[in-house]
């Protein structure tokens, strides 16, 4: 809109001083000769904005003007331009509406905080996806979003994990909640809450009752509620394995939310002194006689079957306990003996 090109013009000429039309153009994907019509707007409009031709000119303001809004602290903008790096506006469709109240904050900012705050938005950058966890399925927020912004209830037809069919909830949002990278919708569901991936959600549709929150429930206490009971959880089959200590940072980073506890050796918890290092990853530099090479792993998995997850460390790993578990893993590595030794034509 003209408006908002108007607007994004004087907050840029404002924080930046004297631009280029070509610049400014760039900026705003539009051609130099509307960035000239924008700029004779704003001057029949009271804004004393003037143009310089040659070598060095550009656009400009006239000196000591500028749209007065104050309060921001050094601090508080830095926070703002980190909160931008956060990636969630991305999916939610929100990156030019971004970009456009970052160049009014800029512009509000008093002169003295505004290289921190430009500054924090080059330096901070904040990858929400976790390691070696490939690419994520795509979801559709659009619906989502509507229900949760217009407090309506929404019909989704829905693929819960390790199910192949659809199942159809009317559900009542409370909101969206974005972690390590994936999207989901807390609603209530009959009255009691539920998550939903958004990746799973196959289909939604706003429908014209109003939301049915339970009184006085709100987002943040309700997602705090759902997270426990998943955090919780008890997982069934308990694994005992050993692993060398040279793949033991490896495990750490891929096994991390099957892990139960902390790694150790045969003579107590591994790592001690000093369980972990500063960059998070547990040490391998225990004290000389400190066990064998070998780092004992506590594993919890919600199915028998998935312990297979751990053939990936070939012979580095070896499962202890419970027998069970290593016929499993015994099972599947015969069978992939049998696959790699069939003669191909």
């Amino acid at each position: 809109m003209k408006a908002d090109r108007l607007l994004s013009i004087l907050l840029l000429l404002q924080t930046r001083g004297r631009v280029p039309a070509s610049e400014l153009a760039a900026r705003l994907e539009v051609s130099t000769r509307t960035v000239y019509r924008d700029v004779e707007a704003l001057s029949a409009s009271g804004v004393p904005v003037y143009a310089e031709r040659g070598r060095h000119g550009g656009i400009a303001l006239l000196p000591g003007f500028r749209t007065d809004v104050t309060g921001l602290t050094g601090d508080e903008a830095r926070a703002l331009f980190i909160l931008a790096a956060q990636g969630a506006h991305q999916a939610l469709g929100l990156d030019e509406a971004l970009g456009s109240a970052l160049r009014k904050v800029m512009a509000a900012l008093p002169a003295p905080h505004r290289p921190a705050a430009e500054l924090t938005g080059r330096r901070i950058l904040v990858d929400p996806d976790r390691w070696l966890g490939g690419p994520r399925p795509a979801a559709d927020l659009d619906e989502l979003q509507t229900a949760v912004f217009t407090d309506q209830r929404l019909r989704i037809r829905y693929r819960h994990g390790g199910e192949t069919r659809l199942r159809t909830y009317t559900v009542d949002p409370y909101g969206l909640v974005a972690k390590a990278g994936t999207w989901y919708l807390v609603a209530d569901r009959r009255g009691r809450p539920q998550l939903f991936r958004a990746d799973r959600v196959a289909s939604a549709t706003v429908t014209d009752a109003p939301v049915r929150r339970r009184p006085g429930a709100e987002l943040a206490e309700v997602w705090a509620q759902l997270r426990r009971q998943v955090e919780e959880r008890p997982a069934p089959v308990r694994v005992t394995a050993r692993i060398r200590r040279e793949r033991l940072d490896l495990a750490v980073r891929i096994l991390g939310s099957a892990l139960t506890g902390p790694p150790r050796t045969a003579d107590g918890e591994y790592g001690t002194p000093g369980e972990y290092r500063t960059d998070g990853e547990y040490r391998t530099d225990v004290a000389d006689g400190a066990g064998d090479g070998w780092a004992i792993l506590e594993l919890g998995y919600p199915v028998l079957p998935a312990v297979r997850q751990l053939l990936q460390f070939g012979d580095s790993l070896e499962v202890l306990d419970p027998p069970e578990a290593r016929r499993v893993l015994a099972d599947a590595a015969a069978a992939l003996g049998d696959l790699y030794a069939a003669d191909r034509p």
